[in-house]
């Protein structure tokens, strides 16, 4: 479980850039900052304490293992964008991806220890979810104001179902904990499959 932490967002990216391609731009950006990121949570430990089964466990699993971890790379991403920070064209995605690469390994190392298949498997599984999914609903916006709207939409609900997955799979509510993760991975499945058309 712990080699699929490791790997599983790697190869998931290598598979991504086999598929639809995308611009290199941002690549050393993204792992540096990711490599920091990685540092500083090993540091500083988590932000929020998981509590029980209720609200904190959930807002545990928003903020410092599932949502907040890929929301934070496609911020810095839009705004390296912004000020012209790439020398190319930016892929979202791709430089979400690669900034989780040291998370995800150091993250398999402090979990390794407890051998617990939601982190070592789920989490990850999430992690590209939203990393693909969060840029998919990115390119919705310049179609027009109603589509822009309904995609600022799909780009909360979207953090808040994978958390609301990890959450419910822990709770042991398993059939509501598969429902929102094939739902948080319908966008990426979308993302994949239009971009190859």
């Amino acid at each position: 479980m712990s080699l699929f932490c490791l790997l599983w967002v790697p190869v998931f990216y290598l598979l991504r850039r086999s598929l639809v391609g995308g611009g290199g731009a941002g690549s050393v950006w993204a792992l540096l900052f990711g490599s920091i990121t990685a540092i500083f949570q090993f540091i500083l430990g988590d932000i929020v304490s998981p509590g029980g089964f209720g609200f904190t466990r959930g807002l545990y699993g928003f903020i410092d293992l599932v949502s907040l971890p890929v929301i934070i790379p496609i911020v810095v991403c839009l705004l390296l964008l912004i000020f012209n920070g790439f020398s190319g064209d930016a892929d979202f995605a791709n430089f979400a991806l690669l900034w989780m690469i040291p998370i995800g390994a150091l993250r398999a190392l402090g979990w390794s220890a407890d051998s617990d298949p939601l982190l070592l498997i789920l989490i990850p599984i999430l992690w590209t979810a939203l990393a693909a999914g969060i840029p998919f609903f990115i390119n919705w916006m310049s179609i027009n104001p109603f589509i822009a709207s309904l995609a600022i939409l799909c780009m909360i609900a979207l953090p808040v179902a994978a958390a609301a997955a990890y959450w419910a799979f822990f709770s042991q509510y398993m059939l509501l904990g598969f429902g929102l993760l094939l739902i948080t991975n319908i966008p990426l499945a979308f993302s994949l499959t239009i971009a190859r058309n």
